[in-house]
């Protein structure tokens, strides 16, 4: 608490505190084109079988094509496979011809796609169809791979090198390889490209997240949480406007990227934390941030108050804790630390596995997917609004476990509407996926205030971790469908289900300080000590 009572001193939620939030919030714009950038640049479009040219006319509707491509058992010509030889007597419709007993062949000589609503995307490019469908959704769990290792490496980084450096490098890996994607001459190579895109995504989010977290007080870590969220959710409607007007694969992804540069300049200007930099004993940087921050809040007369005795006086406590020896290991050694890290493990995984596998298969719903993109982003607006809401007045774990439930629920019983219904599914998959916005609004704060701080960024470490694997995951999910058709949302329901009745028993942290060290979290008189926090704060307030 020393540090936050440093901040209240020179300015609390001031002008440069909110001049850093924006500037650590505007890369969310466009990290979230990147991660669901898929939905457009992998877009499949109308597809069939390349013919002999003396028969190909280039379109997909004309009656010609009975003689060359079988119908499926809906009525539609079918996307993948051909007559071996052209069957001419097919074109007199009043002949009700067998068809079953016809030799029919996969698509030799390649395919034609339908450019009317996608002129290029990687699935023509390549031609990730029929037997190659899977590699699409291959693609993407590759992305969130990225963003796995990226989580994993730039946490442990930032801890020891610092936020600032790192949350640098990271713009400047997103706008590169970014670029480089959007040319790859190859699959494999788009493949790469986007993994490490993706691990540099990890580091911009963990790395920002630790500048807003360290440099804000307390009171506003969940307005903070909530506008980040928004910023993502803005993301969501802006690549919509960038795909409905690009329509090339490879100018949509360099679109996305080329902004990077710009953050990548803008990420000079923000300092260290100087709470990492106290921590990590660097006290002379330390004070020269705090006494910039404060003449920008015109707190001018409290930053000249500050020395390196003053800091060390203040934050003893909390310096002589980051001495102690702490390990990944300390999440699980105790008994409330492995609950409390089972049940957010199960939350993270969820959340993001069944966000995704929502959120990445627009094509599904049967309408364009450019309405269907608008809907669920705006969708997430009342969401994070309504998520905010419950989390500042009834608390974090009743919107965490409902939030899961629901959306459990809401996906579980889009398996029994007929698939003609497209408005009512897409209903049922927008409140699903605006729960699991909520559930993703609250976690991010919730993890941060369960943790003490002598291994908080651990922790967080393994949240996004398990979010990762669960990003990683959700894609693959889809491809179950071939043995039953709604395996997927079976799976996708009963996850966000179940870990919604874990998150249950965890703690409430509303109006809570937080933790400092793993002892504080272990001690039975803890949870008094909360008790008698909120009633001194609910007595504040009334006054």
């Amino acid at each position: 608490m020393a540090f936050q009572q440093i901040l209240e001193r020179i300015g609390g939620m001031g002008r440069y505190q909110i001049t850093h939030v924006i500037l650590l919030c505007l890369p969310a714009f466009f990290i979230s084109s990147h991660n669901l950038m898929q939905n457009f640049t992998a877009a499949i479009p109308k597809h069939r079988c390349k013919l002999n040219e003396s028969w190909e006319e280039g379109n997909f509707t004309g009656p010609w094509l009975h003689a060359h491509i079988p119908l499926k058992s809906n009525g539609k010509f079918s996307s993948c496979s051909r007559y071996t030889n052209p069957q001419l007597n097919l074109l007199n419709y009043g002949l009700k011809s067998n068809t079953s007993d016809l030799t029919t062949e996969i698509c030799a000589d390649g395919y034609m796609y339908d450019d009317s609503e996608f002129s290029s995307t990687i699935i023509n490019q390549w031609d990730l169809v029929c037997n190659r469908k899977r590699m699409r959704q291959l693609a993407q769990s590759i992305y969130m791979a990225g963003v796995l290792v990226g989580s994993i490496i730039f946490g442990g980084l930032s801890d020891k090198f610092g936020r600032r450096p790192l949350h640098i490098w990271s713009h400047f890996q997103m706008f590169v390889t970014g670029i480089c994607a959007a040319f790859a001459p190859n699959y494999i190579a788009y493949c790469a490209f986007r993994f490490l895109t993706g691990s540099a995504v990890s580091g911009i989010i963990l790395n920002s997240y630790s500048l807003i977290v360290e440099w804000i007080p307390t009171e506003a870590r969940a307005l903070t949480s909530t506008a980040t969220g928004y910023c993502y959710t803005f993301g969501q409607l802006l690549l919509v406007a960038l795909a409905f007007f690009i329509k090339d694969w490879r100018m949509l992804q360099l679109a996305a990227s080329l902004p990077f540069v710009i953050y990548f300049l803008c990420a000079w200007w923000l300092p260290e934390s100087s709470r990492w930099l106290v921590l990590g004993g660097k006290y002379e940087q330390a004070i020269k941030d705090l006494k910039k921050v404060a003449r920008i809040n015109g707190r001018m007369e409290e930053g000249e108050k500050l020395t390196v005795e003053t800091i060390k006086y203040d934050m003893q406590r909390e310096i002589n804790v980051s001495r102690s020896s702490y390990s990944v290991l300390d999440l699980i050694r105790t008994p409330v630390m492995r609950r409390i890290s089972f049940c957010l493990c199960c939350t993270w995984f969820s959340t993001s596995f069944a966000y995704y596998g929502l959120a990445m298969d627009l094509q599904k719903f049967g309408l364009s997917i450019y309405i269907v993109q608008i809907i669920f982003g705006s969708a997430d607006f009342l969401a994070k609004f309504f998520s905010y809401l419950v989390m500042t007045y009834l608390g974090r774990r009743v919107l965490q476990a409902a939030s899961l439930i629901l959306a459990g629920v809401a996906i579980f019983m889009n398996i029994f509407v007929p698939e003609e219904f497209q408005t009512v599914r897409t209903t049922m998959a927008v409140f699903g996926k605006g729960c699991l916005a909520a559930s993703f609004n609250c976690v991010y704060l919730y993890t941060g205030e369960l943790y003490p701080t002598v291994i908080r960024q651990s922790g967080m470490g393994l949240g996004t971790m398990m979010a990762r694997v669960g990003g990683i995951v959700a894609p693959l999910v889809q491809m179950t469908a071939d043995f039953y058709i709604h395996l997927p949302l079976i799976i996708y329901s009963l996850c966000p289900i179940l870990s919604g009745i874990t998150s249950c028993f965890l703690p409430e942290t509303l109006g809570v300080p937080l933790p400092e060290t793993i002892q504080e979290v272990e001690s039975p008189t803890h949870r008094k000590k909360v008790s008698v926090y909120s009633e001194e704060i609910t007595l504040k307030d009334g006054i």
